[in-house]
């Protein structure tokens, strides 16, 4: 199987951290996120070990709220001494809902608004990463007003192609993310933190993309910032405590994907190739952070669907089509994103019927998978969509007026709603 929190039981039906989806579809009802707590402490664990054995005590990785974002997943987060990245004020209120310490909270974003500044400084938010200079200005504003220093860390882009979706590569030079160090514009924009007052620089963040399933473009990575905070000792006098080299790892979706990533290993080669070029540029080794997020939670989901009914047009295609779609999964319509999809009631069946399954939704883009093999599909079996943990519930809409799919936390045999399917009522709770 895909990866090995799946499995197939006696009755040939698919297991998912142990448990029998058929049996949690019954249940639970469909549409349905499932995920594998063991499997998300897991990832975390793999990642703090890793950072923490090759860097100094207080390198960490920063859970990636955009990738899943609830209370329960912070609780998480706070018990596996994990620090969080947060893109919103939104995320920052959810995870303080959940008691997660706030300066262990990294604050994200390349538009923060004054009302979010606020917000995250009254709360006490750990760390702000500075995009530009309006944010800078209104950071030390508002820190000064309050009498505080704000610690603070520079986002740079450094040019990196890590050869993934465009959507989701954040590190080449045209961006609308951070300051370009080829250009001479971040080199300027630290010039100018440096005099600003009522903020305190720690050190320079960089974010290169995402489904990365090598260690060399970290490295690159890594290079062009060293390089950058040599420079910028050299000549303001500046040396950085912090490197945040951006998120993690990717994740197979599919089974053509390449080999899951050996973080413990990549992170090693990483720690050896950073401490070389240290010595050798006369730095000190900074304390390292990363930012995985799709890696922590993307193999510990699994959605579960009711098949409605099977259409072919003849001389064209087949479709299967389930009681959701784009509204709980969009990144099929987004980015044409692959995932791996199964009949979970008949998984002994011969998959000999290519198809594609589509959602509900009145839109002909609102579909899950293309070309698919699976067994004749029937209305009423359960069709399951593997590695649905990242950007799936977090992009979810209310699109058609569909209400999202509830979540149910799987562990020790156990099967818990953690997030509540919502109801009509949820839909017009905001209407005046």
């Amino acid at each position: 199987m895909l990866h090995s929190n799946l499995g197939i039981n006696e009755q040939g039906h698919l297991t998912f951290a142990g448990q029998d989806t058929v049996d949690l579809a019954k249940r639970f009802g469909t549409a349905l996120y499932l995920l594998d707590e063991e499997r998300i402490r897991a990832n975390c664990r793999r990642y703090r070990k890793a950072l923490r054995e090759n860097f100094s005590a207080d390198s960490l990785p920063l859970y990636a709220s955009k990738a899943l974002s609830f209370t329960g997943i912070y609780r998480i987060m706070a018990e596996e001494g994990m620090g969080v990245d947060a893109v919103s004020c939104g995320e920052i209120y959810t995870a303080l809902k959940a008691d997660f310490p706030a300066e262990r909270i990294y604050f994200h974003g390349n538009n923060k608004t004054d009302e979010d500044i606020r917000y995250a400084i009254d709360h006490q938010v750990g760390c702000f990463i500075v995009d530009n200079a309006e944010e800078l200005r209104a950071i030390s504003a508002y820190a000064g007003q309050k009498g505080i220093t704000q610690k603070i860390l520079v986002r740079l882009t450094p040019g990196i192609d890590p050869h993934t979706f465009a959507a989701v590569n954040t590190g080449k030079i045209d961006s609308q993310f951070g300051q370009p160090i080829e250009t001479g514009q971040a080199a300027a924009f630290i010039r100018e933190v440096l005099v600003t007052e009522h903020v305190q620089l720690l050190g320079y963040h960089c974010h290169i993309g995402s489904q990365i399933f090598d260690w060399v473009p970290f490295r690159d990575a890594a290079e062009i910032v060293l390089r950058f905070s040599a420079q910028i000792r050299d000549s303001l006098g500046f040396c950085a405590q912090v490197l945040n080299l951006g998120g993690g790892f990717g994740v197979r979706y599919v089974e053509a994907d390449p080999p899951q990533p050996d973080v413990a290993a990549y992170i090693s080669q990483l720690a050896q190739y950073m401490r070389s070029r240290c010595s050798e540029l006369n730095l000190p080794l900074p304390t390292v952070l990363m930012e995985p997020g799709r890696s922590i939670v993307a193999d510990a989901g699994l959605t579960l669907y009711t098949v409605g009914g099977v259409k072919t047009i003849e001389g064209y295609r087949s479709y299967v089509t389930v009681d959701g779609g784009m509204t709980d999964n969009p990144r099929y319509a987004l980015y044409g994103s692959p995932y791996t999809v199964m009949l979970a009631n008949r998984m002994n069946d011969k998959a000999d019927f290519c198809c594609t399954v589509a959602g509900r939704c009145c839109e002909s883009g609102a579909l899950i998978q293309e070309n698919v093999m699976l067994p004749r599909a029937c209305r009423g079996d359960i069709l399951a969509v593997a590695v649905t943990g990242a950007y799936n519930f977090s992009m979810a809409s209310n699109y058609n007026r569909l209400c999202r799919p509830g979540i149910v936390m799987l562990k020790d045999g156990q099967a818990n709603v953690v997030v509540r399917r919502q109801t009509f009522a949820d839909l017009t709770a905001c209407d005046l």
